[in-house]
């Protein structure tokens, strides 16, 4: 974000085909008259605070805009939806424009904002008595101070009369929030989420860097830098912090662990090197690569942990396979019983009448009503997150995969060094230097594999493996609460449930129809005793 002294002459320049290039849009909230009323009042304002410095009319912003951008979209509709956004969102008048740089390799917005906002009424104060203004357009208190030495007002003095207006407020006072940190950050978030949601190809989505995450941030060489080679040299070591803090997420460093290596030995030792020495940018790479060693170090111990866990668990897992009995236990399954119970003799006699009624009764108690079915909840829909898990698998086992092959290098590399210090002799003479750039070859391979990691997690639209494994722990969870909920659904509504019910019904009735049967053969027995 840009403070702009001369907000007019700003305006003029940014939106004038004469001074542009490859201007493409001009786009306006209000008109330019408001823009020089600004001007008016912002410099009345900064005259009576008295402060030293450069008066600030207006503030801009330029935002970058994907290379994709000129084919989807018109130049004026496009800009117009990013101004209007920015007007609606912070209620401010605004003034853009959309250009090309000479090459046509930069695709851009300037936008000219308002600290202030227009009042609905202006507001005039009346004198009360005559008032006296210097050159400088200050209020004094009597008119001897801007009188000259033949008693004339001096040229661009003024006086005010009583009872004229002395004071005309259109503009409210400048707000605070376009001062706060945190104000350009919440800018770039905004125009990032709108931009990704402009983009038709994810590879060219844009992030937005957290300086307060795991990572450090690189500097934008420019053209013709007197320190480009120092700035090259601290992009390297950024960079290669980076790679080990993208090494330590997958090894399974916790996101605590790292940001506290990254607070102890790089923000507060640069912070006590600048209070120390001054600014010094050559100590940061060996304060740098004094925090990458650290955290070297602690993925190695968590690697070696980590394996020595898998051992446990595997010769735990053998022992019980050996003590486990090769025949398999079987279960005794007690079959359902078709006999009926014993019927009571019946000694006294039934006549016909009492027979039809209790063949009635007993018809009707064959006619077993069948139960209500009780209403099958929807089954559970799987999540947008939960679908995406196989994928995120996938991607996963890649990083873990690349991680082994780091390990192994890693591990290469330290016989070759345990070998080199152990040289005596002779042998120190002549093989140290072999082993060395054999070394250093090996250095260069790991270096390469560890660059790896985080173009893996590119390749598959991911901007680092921290934001990969946010996502993949967070689709991780639904893909586990679905299956809980999926296989619990099964289990009670599904299709081996629903057999297992009818199964039960049908065995229910057979046994209540076979019941029915025998006791209407026994009430037919006592009957024909009856007429013996």
């Amino acid at each position: 974000m840009s403070k702009l002294p001369d907000v007019r002459g700003r305006i003029t320049y940014i939106s004038s085909h004469a001074k542009q290039e490859n201007l493409y849009a001009v786009y306006e909230t209000t008109d330019r008259r408001y823009w020089t009323e600004l001007a008016k009042c912002n410099q009345q304002e900064f005259l009576k605070s008295g402060t030293e410095g450069k008066c600030i009319e207006a503030r801009e912003f330029i935002i970058a805009l994907p290379e994709s951008f000129p084919n989807l979209y018109e130049p004026d509709k496009l800009l117009q939806i990013f101004t209007d956004r920015f007007k609606e969102k912070y209620g401010v008048e605004c003034v853009s424009a959309l250009h090309h740089n000479k090459r046509k390799t930069n695709y851009h917005i300037h936008l000219i904002f308002s600290e202030r906002e227009l009042l609905s009424e202006p507001i005039e104060k009346t004198a009360t008595r005559n008032m006296f203004y210097d050159e400088n357009r200050k209020h004094v208190r009597t008119k001897k101070e801007i009188l000259d030495e033949n008693g004339d007002v001096r040229k661009g003095c003024k006086i005010v009369k009583k009872g004229e207006v002395c004071e005309r407020i259109l503009f409210t006072a400048k707000n605070k929030l376009f001062k706060h940190k945190d104000f350009v950050d919440g800018v770039k978030h905004f125009y990032t989420d709108l931009i990704n949601l402009l983009v038709k190809d994810d590879k060219e989505k844009l992030h937005v860097f957290d300086s307060s995450g795991l990572y450090l941030t690189t500097k934008k060489i420019g053209k013709n830098n007197p320190k480009a080679e120092q700035i090259q040299t601290d992009n390297e070591m950024r960079m290669r912090w980076n790679c080990e803090v993208d090494r330590a997420i997958v090894s399974g460093v916790s996101e605590m662990e790292i940001q506290q290596i990254k607070k102890k030995y790089i923000t507060d030792r640069i912070r006590e090197s600048v209070d120390i020495f001054g600014s010094q940018p050559e100590r940061l790479e060996s304060i740098i690569m004094t925090a990458v060693m650290v955290l070297a170090l602690l993925i190695s111990k968590v690697l070696d942990k980590a394996r020595e866990l898998s051992a446990k668990l595997f010769e735990k897992e053998s022992l019980q396979l050996i003590a486990k009995p090769s025949e398999e236990r079987t279960t005794q399954i007690i079959p359902q019983t078709d006999k009926t119970p014993k019927q009571e003799k019946i000694t006294h006699k039934e006549s016909t009448d009492d027979l039809s009624i209790q063949q009635r009764v007993l018809k009707s108690k064959t006619q077993t009503a069948q139960p209500e079915t009780p209403q099958i909840p929807l089954k559970p829909v799987m999540s947008a997150e939960a679908a995406e898990y196989p994928r995120l698998l996938k991607i996963y086992k890649e990083l873990n995969r690349q991680n082994g092959i780091i390990f192994n290098a890693e591990r290469e590399r330290n016989e070759l060094e345990l070998e080199r210090d152990s040289l005596k002799g002779l042998a120190k003479l002549t093989k140290k230097g072999e082993l060395q750039s054999r070394i250093d070859r090996k250095n260069e391979e790991i270096d390469l594999l560890k660059v790896g990691l985080s173009g893996i997690v590119k390749r598959y639209g991911f901007q680092t493996v921290h934001d990969f494994y946010k996502v993949f722990a967070v689709s991780k969870t639904a893909n586990a609460d679905y299956r809980v909920k999926a296989d619990q659904w099964e289990e009670q509504y599904g299709e081996k449930a629903q057999n297992q019910e009818e199964s039960i019904s049908k065995r229910l009735q057979n046994y209540q129809r076979e019941n029915a049967d025998t006791q209407t053969k026994q009430i037919s027995k006592s009957r024909n005793r009856g007429a013996i």
